[in-house]
């Protein structure tokens, strides 16, 4: 996992996940090896039949000579047809957008991971602020009790 964007999951209800490859330059590959990238305020989009991400922070190479990258260029997604066009037919209704979620290594080659998703309502927020913080009230109640029953049963 080089990079994830934990604020999409509050800011957006996430309709659908997809994998998707990128169009890399060499000194943006060796950047990413080095564990270093932001996709919070990066976007996906299609345009003329492409899907491409746009604001996606690679850092320049600090090895890199002329041939370093520009840090916030739009890249090309690699996704199939079909996919690109459930994504172009669903940003086309209201209030659906594309975000990254994750970026990482699987089998050597550099993937995003976007979402279909649809923003959400203030109140939506506030709700779903709500429903963790009362998972995580559960959890500390169950695992006092857990802690209780043990101390009762060793004296």
């Amino acid at each position: 996992m080089i990079a994830q964007n934990k604020r999409a999951r509050y800011d957006y209800h996430i309709v659908d996940t997809f994998e998707a490859g990128l169009v890399l330059t060499g000194t943006e590959v060796k950047s990413l090896r080095q564990g270093r990238a932001s996709i919070v305020d990066g976007y996906a989009y299609v345009q003329g039949g492409e899907a491409w991400v746009d604001n996606l922070h690679i850092p320049e190479y600090a090895q890199g000579t002329w041939t370093n990258h520009s840090v916030r260029r739009k890249r090309k997604l690699l996704l199939h047809k079909a996919e690109i066009e459930k994504l172009s037919s669903k940003t086309k209704e209201t209030g659906h957008t594309i975000v990254p979620l994750a970026l990482y290594f699987k089998d050597g080659r550099a993937k995003l991971e976007i979402a279909l998703a649809k923003g959400k309502k203030e109140y939506d927020k506030r709700q779903t602020l709500l429903e963790k913080q009362s998972r995580r009230e559960a959890e500390r109640a169950i695992s006092a009790a857990r802690r209780r029953q043990q101390s009762r049963g060793r004296g």
